[in-house]
């Protein structure tokens, strides 16, 4: 069992708020599994790399020894989450709830230990709720509190619709930690809202309040915006082994220390040594593909792990022959012997006589996965894997 220190120093590890920390002391002091609380409302079932920041984190708490209660907003999903939005948003049906939590449940415990985890649906308890109860409990907040919303202001001043229904998202993901009696809410820095509405309703009924921890949302691939579907610059978590190494390799130089610290589960000291390596002159390749390893296998195993780089294309890697690789006949067109400049351009992998000359002259080209080095002639019944930089490669056979 870690110590107090020790796993606050787990717990702190890349996130972005811990309100109140005193608070999360005292309940470890009590030495008894926590209960760990994170909400999502099956919106948007296909997750990426961003989701998984804060799936990690329970998954941190699960190793620490605390019950872990992933909570499928099944009732507020009806309701429609509206924070970061300028307008109303339409509710999902009952069916589209039911199927979405099917294909969440599927993927986060590619994570979870789900031995650990206990699902658990808002409709079990806010169903049972009448309309008395549902008074009740919106008589806990004013208009004027919810109106201090960033997303609520800027609708209100811009005299943009706010349905009434939407004020009661926040309570009724309040009303969730009340219900469950959780120790801990985590969510995105977008959500402190909602997660301090569970303080205050805790509170009102006699609870010890939730500490609360806010994770950041995770930069996509170009390094700039948040990570998101609509935008192309995410990983998915149900992405091939070949694509999550394709798109993890070509993420910014810089943008690979953030994602070691939120993805990654190596202890931060030996991520510093590749930090320090690559400040020495290391390639920081070398590292995205330890990164890219380690995801892959978290969400597929180690042998797609291993091969990923094989069916990646060998978009990113030069020397490696990929699977299903194209094939190509080049004719020696009564030569008896034809230069690798030749090969290269009649086969299509470059498109020019003087674009042959630039990637021999760069040393990218590689013949049967070995560097060629200097020229090499060609003669009828030669068969060989060429590649020609990064991107192209081909099975080339050459006939008479």
């Amino acid at each position: 069992m870690a110590s107090i220190d020790e796993a606050l120093a787990i717990i702190k590890r890349g996130i972005d708020e811990l309100i109140p920390e005193e608070d999360l002391v005292e309940k470890l002091k009590e030495g008894r599994p926590l209960r760990i609380k994170a909400g999502f409302d099956p919106t948007a079932p296909d997750l990426h790399l961003g989701h998984t920041v804060l799936i990690n984190k329970l998954r941190q708490f699960q190793d620490l020894g605390h019950e872990v209660i992933f909570l499928i907003g099944d009732f507020t999903g009806m309701i429609g989450d509206p924070t970061g939005k300028s307008a109303t948003r339409p509710p999902l049906t009952e069916e589209e709830v039911k199927q979405n939590a099917i294909t969440y449940k599927e993927q986060v415990f590619k994570i979870l230990d789900p031995a650990k985890t206990r699902v658990v649906f808002n409709s079990d308890w806010m169903s049972k709720m009448g309309a008395a109860d549902m008074i009740r409990l919106a008589g806990q907040y004013t208009v004027a509190r919810m109106l201090e919303r960033d997303d609520f202001t800027k609708r209100y001043r811009a005299e943009q619709p706010i349905a009434i229904h939407e004020f009661l998202y926040p309570l009724v993901q309040g009303y969730d930690s009340v219900a469950l009696e959780a120790d801990v809410e985590l969510g995105g820095t977008d959500q402190k809202f909602n997660l301090l509405m569970g303080r205050i309703l805790q509170k009102h009924y006699g609870q010890k309040p939730q500490a609360i921890i806010t994770v950041p949302i995770l930069e996509g691939l170009d390094g700039v915006q948040k990570m998101s579907k609509s935008l192309g610059n995410y990983v998915g978590v149900n992405d091939s082994p070949g694509e999550m190494y394709t798109k993890l390799l070509s993420m910014p130089d810089e943008l690979l220390w953030r994602y070691f610290e939120l993805l990654s589960f190596r202890p931060l000291a030996e991520i510093e040594t590749f930090r320090k390596a690559v400040e020495g002159g290391a390639n920081p390749q070398d590292y995205k593909k330890v990164l890219a390893e380690e995801l892959i296998t978290r969400f597929h195993d180690e042998e797609a792990a291993k091969s990923a780089h094989k069916s990646a294309g060998n978009r990113v890697a030069l020397g490696e022959i990929p699977e299903n690789v194209p094939e190509v006949e080049v004719a020696l067109e009564g030569q008896s012997e034809m230069p690798t400049a030749s090969v290269l351009r009649l086969a299509g992998l470059v498109k020019n006589g003087a674009a042959a000359k630039d990637v021999l002259k760069r040393g990218a080209v590689y013949i049967d996965g070995q560097k060629l080095e200097g020229n090499r002639m060609f003669v009828a019944g030669d068969q060989c894997v060429i590649q020609a930089g990064k991107k192209k490669i081909a099975r080339v056979t050459i006939v008479g």
